[in-house]
């Protein structure tokens, strides 16, 4: 009779946890920040603290072959293993009304997941990124003479190597020091494969685009004219002065930013 009072106060016990957690599950909105070439989760590091400060959830992933997981690239790596790198975490991490961020080439990366997972998603945020449609490769977006060169190392096998950092906006001393320290081969298979989307740019979610112009590069800038042109899908289109990179040139900024495009 012992046994089973004791047995009937542990199944009580159990119940009463399991209520409690279910009860107090963490309904605040999750980001799930996606890095550019060459970089990894560690770009996002000030980004996140602010996020995670305001009592938000957040996950900053790195794609495989680069940051801390550089010692995995290989020729096999592409833009659809990132893709699949960030859908695992998603559906690992059991995310869901995902704020999904994705900085330069990642925006290849979060319209493949939108692709693929739609229901897990909440909105889709490209971060001075690029514009990748159906058919298209980050290549075939570059001007015709940066299109050969890039199509040599290709041919070659031979990985990207990071630009100068100057390139992306970061110009204290410090920080330079820093992300160069970071920054890694970009594998070759990710600029040169083309993204196969099954659905509408976007598959129905909301789209926000934040770009960086000051300074503006080239090529985000047609990004950005082309979002602003664009009537046949519903664009937010926000700005934010500093360079490329906001992610380490403007932390606070673009962390007050996302803030302000949840709902």
């Amino acid at each position: 009779m012992k046994q089973l009072r004791t047995l009937f106060l542990l199944v009580l016990l159990s119940c009463a946890m399991l209520s409690g957690y279910a009860q107090h599950q963490d309904h605040r909105p999750t980001y799930v920040l996606v890095h550019g070439a060459w970089h990894g989760g560690w770009c996002w590091q000030a980004v996140a603290q602010q996020l995670t400060d305001a009592h938000y959830k957040v996950y900053t992933p790195t794609l495989t072959g680069l940051g801390e997981r550089k010692h995995l690239i290989e020729p096999s790596v592409d833009i659809n293993t990132h893709i699949q790198d960030i859908v695992n975490l998603i559906e690992m991490e059991d995310l869901h009304d995902v704020y999904l961020v994705g900085h330069s080439y990642a925006g290849a990366v979060i319209a493949g997941v939108a692709d693929r997972i739609p229901s897990r998603l909440h909105k889709l945020i490209f971060l001075d990124a690029m514009i990748i449609e159906d058919g298209q490769s980050p290549i075939s977006l570059q001007p015709k003479a940066v299109q050969e060169i890039q199509l040599k190392n290709i041919q070659r096998k031979e990985n990207f190597a990071p630009f100068d950092v100057a390139l992306f906006g970061v110009t204290a001393p410090g920080m330079v020091s820093w992300v160069k320290e970071r920054l890694s081969a970009q594998p070759f298979g990710t600029f040169a494969q083309r993204l196969h989307l099954k659905n509408k740019y976007g598959n129905g979610l909301p789209l926000v685009y934040i770009a960086c112009t000051y300074p503006q590069l080239p090529i985000m800038k047609e990004m950005s004219e082309k979002v602003r042109a664009d009537n046949t899908l519903n664009w937010h289109y926000r700005e934010i002065a500093t360079g490329h990179d906001a992610m380490l040139t403007a932390p606070t900024k673009l962390a007050d930013m996302l803030v302000t495009l949840v709902d």
